[in-house]
């Protein structure tokens, strides 16, 4: 055997010399003239920053279990945030179908995006072993293995110009992302496209320019993390807002303000999507009362007028995230719902629990729809088996997917039972009633249980699948256009610091975090 030794591709710098790249070279996302922007704008700010990896410190490390059956199927349990994946991958190594795959994901301790991609390596392995002995085979990785093989968030390297008019307000802004994506492909694509995503944040940019270059390192593969490209994204325009204020010597606070989408005009992204229902001015308004914001300001002036050494900061940070996988076909999902004949009540979905509440919410769902109690609904593992083709639990949409396809089935199975009732009472199903544990048809009451056992007896077939598709989404990704998400998460935070400026160790002294949830679950 001979070996060409090469150097190795460590860095970013590494990798741009060598020019390794994923996807053939840079991909470049553009809205307005950001040329004539920068050249007629009254100021033009410039400057870098980097920002390292992350490592997702699940409390369970990866895991898989694979046990052979008797007539060549398998059944793998994997700590997995996408069971699909698991199973169309262990299907590729063996040379067999889908359907000779069974994946059963019971909840996971802790994923953060970790066992999103990664868990495929040590299911796979354990299932050729355990096909070729025909005995189970289990492997779990210990702390400082996981921590070596495992992928991490994206580092990245953000380099920007931005054109300002005297009062701060953006005129145009051109960013260079640099993304280190390790040895594979990974996600590295849906990643940096995220980060390109949300280059504005809470931010109208008129004309914006966005080269994006995805670099192959031999270094372990990056992979999904919490805010999957997002918070990246997000931080490359935080640091041009400091930047405008410390240049222009403005209040940061005012400069973001002033940057704002608007309230009372839709205005587009830099990728064509209207933003609607933007609460951040309100949020904004509430979060600097309620911190104290002003006056704690005046104290950290005061602290660091007297203090060498250790240096207090306060910043208010707003966010803008996008909610939907930015691949649109990813943005479905199963369920499957059965009433017993005792008016207890069994589902499953395609997400997974990793310690988010995921189950507990669906259940919720459930519950409301047949108007009981939560302690008749029973929850069973992720088991592809039971609900095929899933996506992953990621992107902050697992409630959102996997609670809706519940509804569907719920208000199929209700649907049923309502008309069988109806008919028998003499009422239009659409006057039947599921309220608080009973079932209201006119004037008779019936509890849920009789009613479910009515319905087993007058032959209603009593379980249902339902699935759910996110609307009004559209994505291209080559150009850069569409509508990739259906709305928009907002929040902000207050957060104080203390810096020590002989050594930069730092420390988090006070969150004051205020989001918009919604109509919370």
């Amino acid at each position: 055997m001979e070996i060409d030794p090469r150097p190795a591709l460590l860095t970013i710098d590494d990798a741009l010399a060598a020019q390794s790249y994923f996807e053939g070279g840079p991909l470049t996302w553009a809205r307005g003239d950001v040329e004539a922007a920068l050249v007629s704008a009254p100021h033009v700010i410039g400057g870098e920053i980097e920002m390292g990896g992350q490592e997702h410190f699940y409390l369970e490390s990866q895991a898989a279990l694979a046990l052979p059956g008797e007539a060549g199927e398998l059944l793998v349990h994997s700590s997995t945030q996408h069971p699909t994946e698991i199973q169309h991958k262990v299907a590729e190594a063996l040379g067999v179908g889908m359907h000779a795959v069974r994946v059963e994901t019971r909840r996971m301790g802790g994923g953060f995006g970790g066992k999103e991609s990664d868990g495929n390596y040590l299911a796979v392995a354990c299932a050729i072993a355990a096909t070729k002995t025909g005995r189970p085979c289990k492997m779990r990785y210990d702390r400082d293995d996981d921590m070596t093989i495992t992928g991490k968030r994206h580092d990245f390297r953000i380099r920007y110009r931005a054109g300002v008019n005297s009062g701060g307000r953006l005129l145009g802004v051109d960013f260079t992302h640099y993304v280190r994506a390790g040895w594979s492909a990974d996600l590295t694509a849906p990643v940096a496209d995220r980060a390109m995503l949300h280059a504005d944040n809470a931010y109208f940019v008129p004309a914006m320019r966005i080269e994006s270059h995805r670099l192959r390192t031999n270094t372990a593969s990056a992979t999904a993390f919490r805010g999957f490209g997002g918070p990246q994204g997000v931080l490359g325009i935080e640091r041009v807002m400091d930047h405008i204020a410390h240049s222009l010597k403005l209040d940061p606070l005012t400069v973001r303000r002033k940057n704002y989408y608007t309230k009372t005009k839709v205005q587009e992204t830099h990728y064509g999507q209207p933003v609607t229902g933007f609460v951040l001015h309100d949020i904004t308004k509430v979060l600097v009362d309620s911190s104290n914001y002003e006056s704690r300001r005046a104290a950290v002036a005061a602290w660091n007028a007297e203090n060498a050494v250790i240096k207090r900061g306060l910043a208010l940070t707003p966010v803008k995230f996008g909610i939907s996988f930015t691949l649109t076909h990813l943005n479905q999902a199963g369920a499957l719902v059965h009433v017993y004949q005792d008016g207890s009540i069994h589902l499953n979905h395609g997400g997974t629990e990793m310690g988010q509440g995921l189950f507990q919410k669906v259940a919720q769902v459930a519950a409301s729809r047949f108007g009981v109690g939560l302690e008749r609904v029973q929850i069973t593992a992720t088991d592809t088996a039971k609900v095929p083709n899933t996506s992953a639990t990621a992107a902050s949409s697992g409630s959102d997917l996997n609670g809706m396809a519940v509804k569907a089935a719920c208000d199929e199975l209700r649907g049923r039972m309502a008309r069988y009732l109806g008919e028998r009472h003499g009422v239009k199903p659409r006057k039947v009633v599921f309220k608080g544990g009973k079932v209201r048809l006119g004037g008779v009451q019936m509890s849920f249980a009789e009613a479910a056992q009515a319905c087993y007896e007058g032959r209603v077939s009593l379980s249902a699948t339902g699935f759910y598709k996110t609307p009004e989404i559209a994505w291209d990704r080559v150009t850069g256009s569409g509508h990739p998400f259906y709305y928009f998460a907002y929040g902000a935070a207050v957060t104080a610091v203390a810096v020590d400026t002989l050594t930069g160790e730092y420390r988090l002294l006070r969150p004051d975090i205020l989001h918009d949830v919604g109509e919370s679950l």
